[in-house]
């Protein structure tokens, strides 16, 4: 009898293991609203991160990169998140580049068990377990506040969106247009409803129309992600105005940066996408061990200028380490 209880007792401690060893094992899909910015790059490398902390601590998890290639292809991302949650994957980390359109998929997520964490850009749902983000509308106001004083107040200032859906930059458009309008009143919003469009060259395109418009009585411009800022950056140098008008954009890269450095931009609103990847997966791997996470995580929002770039505070920001975590 005591043979019998020992090789039970054997047989219930493998069982146990075995059960252990599979709960620390999740496949995490991580999808971004595009795949070639260096925005999208630094989000990846955050979530890369993430996965080689996991594995020092014994917790094996595996992370799916998979995204549309340009950021207004609602329909492939939507496949996307519909394709992963019928692979049964563990987790979901989604920055939402329709914030209706993404609706659907995430609640589907949300009843087939499926915890889905949204990061960068808000979805108009509450299926989802956190919210991980930049306050998106303090960093359009911080671009009012700088832009304004640059101006000296006075001017004429055009402001180049990105699309319609796009909550995170949404959020930046209407956070500058409430500053500017009560601070600055001095200030003539003189275009604030054009779109750049998803890609650098759409941007281009966008800003090269407004310049040829606008560019010989204007002093101060705004955009609001990394493609218009790159494109408004190249149609300025096209046509000979930069460094001339004073210009604010948001985002990072090696473009803006040089450009930055060059003295072609002012300044640049600044989020922490590595930090966001990184918190991402964290906190879905958190809500798949029954954790508590909080419904809202702030990533963090700055301002950077030619001055403050070396700054060892913002490294991760401006020079995120992407070669050391995207092999």
């Amino acid at each position: 009898m005591k043979l019998i209880w020992l090789k039970m007792l054997v047989l219930l401690s493998s069982f146990l293991a075995m059960c252990a060893t599979a709960a620390e094992n999740y496949t995490i899909a991580v999808i971004p609203k595009g795949t070639t910015h260096e925005f999208w790059k630094s989000i990846n490398a955050g979530a890369e991160k993430a996965k080689q902390e996991f594995a020092k601590e014994g917790v094996n998890v595996r992370i799916i990169w998979k995204g549309p290639l340009k950021e207004d292809d609602r329909e492939q991302q939507m496949q996307v998140v519909e394709n992963f949650v019928g692979q049964r994957v563990s987790g979901i980390v989604l920055a939402p580049l329709d914030d209706r359109a993404l609706v659907g998929p995430v609640e589907t997520a949300a009843r087939g068990k499926i915890p889905v964490v949204i990061i960068d850009s808000g979805l108009k749902t509450d299926a989802y377990k956190s919210f991980v983000s930049t306050d998106n509308r303090e960093g359009g106001r911080i671009a009012a506040r700088n832009l304004g004083q640059l101006l000296g107040g006075k001017g004429n200032v055009i402001m180049l969106r990105l699309h319609v859906g796009s909550n995170s930059t949404e959020e930046r458009e209407a956070g500058f247009l409430e500053v500017m309008q009560k601070d600055f009143p001095a200030i003539k919003l003189v275009s604030t409803d054009q779109h750049g469009g998803a890609s650098r060259d759409t941007a281009k395109r966008a800003a090269e129309n407004l310049l040829n418009r606008y560019g010989r009585n204007l002093q101060g411009i705004y955009t609001v992600n990394e493609s218009t800022t790159a494109g408004m950056l190249l149609a300025l140098r096209d046509a000979g105005l930069a460094g001339k008008v004073k210009f604010i954009g948001f985002d990072s890269g090696d473009t803006l940066n040089a450009g930055l450095k060059a003295g072609d931009i002012n300044g640049l609103v600044v989020q922490n996408p590595f930090n966001m990847g990184y918190l991402g997966v964290k906190t879905v791997v958190a809500v798949l061990q029954g954790k508590s996470v909080p419904a809202r995580i702030d990533t963090g929002v700055g301002f950077v200028t030619k001055e403050n770039f070396n700054d060892p505070a913002l490294a991760d920001i401006v020079t995120p380490p992407l070669d050391k975590y995207l092999k």
